[in-house]
């Protein structure tokens, strides 16, 4: 029972800190790039800079009226944890945008873009390690893509095109153009942040020579292999061994490789795995 709350208050120090210094870059990647040279990001906060932009209102207000619908729908769609940390952690971003004194660093053009989306992006991705979102673009994303056909990726799409196109409208079509790279930035850094360098990549692997790739991956590369006993549905049917196993996004190019020497007429299916717990990966990894 100890150990437990030792565990659970240990997760709640890494949350703090990750939410806490995911705000501090956000704020940094905003004071000291974007809004001191109106630039605009996509998402929520590309929308509430866009319409300090044009209107003249403080930021820090705007980031927390437009996010309080979203921190609704997290509380609806995610649950009461996540809808308080990501209160909470808006609140905290406003607060900072005006008592940080965060100045400006650079006024070109492209160094704004990439700077400012790299900072923004990498506060957006430590809050999402430690547990909420200081962006609720996910949050509405997630809500419309229950409740129609359209997927989380395309409804973010349909935002961001939205907001670009105003952006061209009433900024420029070079601000626009801009902001598309700051997009893009954030959206990569974000990303790097979320899963990290070590993508995981989950592999399926169907072989009339399983039993030398399944020793390969075993003996040669030290990882483990699930089996899965299956019949094949094409031609002849007869029972056939199913690999599965989790590979580093850095292993897949060596692994492919063999499985070509091994078997070139190998079925492989590869799959994205944002993370994983436990298993071999992880303890072989603990051992360097």
């Amino acid at each position: 029972m100890q150990s437990h709350f030792k565990s659970k208050n240990a997760r709640s120090l890494k949350d703090f800190l990750l939410i806490t210094c995911g705000v501090v870059s956000a704020c940094f990647g905003l004071k000291s790039f974007l809004i001191p040279n109106d630039f605009i990001d996509g998402g929520v906060t590309g929308i509430s800079l866009l319409i300090s932009t044009l209107t003249g209102w403080k930021l820090s207000y705007l980031i927390v009226l437009i996010n309080v619908p979203f921190i609704l729908l997290g509380y609806k769609q995610i649950g009461k944890v996540f809808a308080l940390k990501t209160a909470l952690a808006i609140t905290a971003l406003a607060i900072f945008l005006v008592v940080l004194p965060f100045q400006p660093v650079t006024h070109v053009p492209l160094l704004i873009a990439f700077f400012g989306g790299f900072f923004l992006g990498g506060g957006i991705g430590m809050a999402m390690r430690g547990g909420c979102v200081i962006d609720g673009t996910e949050v509405l994303a997630l809500y419309i893509s229950r409740n129609s056909m359209l997927t989380v990726g395309n409804i973010i799409l349909i935002l961001n095109i939205i907001i670009f196109s105003f952006a061209a409208i009433f900024l420029g079509m070079e601000t626009a153009m801009y902001a598309i790279l700051t997009y893009l930035s954030a959206t990569n850094t974000i990303d790097f942040v979320v899963n990290g360098l070590e993508q995981y990549t989950g592999v399926t692997i169907i072989s009339d020579k399983s039993d030398e790739i399944k020793e390969y991956i075993i003996e040669t590369m030290k990882r483990g292999v699930t089996i899965y006993k299956g019949e094949g549905g094409y031609g002849e049917k007869k029972e056939i061994d199913i690999l599965y196993t989790v590979l580093t996004k850095l292993e897949m190019g060596k692994l492919q490789t063999e499985i070509r020497n091994i078997d070139p007429d190998a079925f492989v299916v590869q799959q994205q795995i944002a993370d994983i717990k436990g298993g071999v990966v992880l303890k072989r990894q603990s051992l360097h």
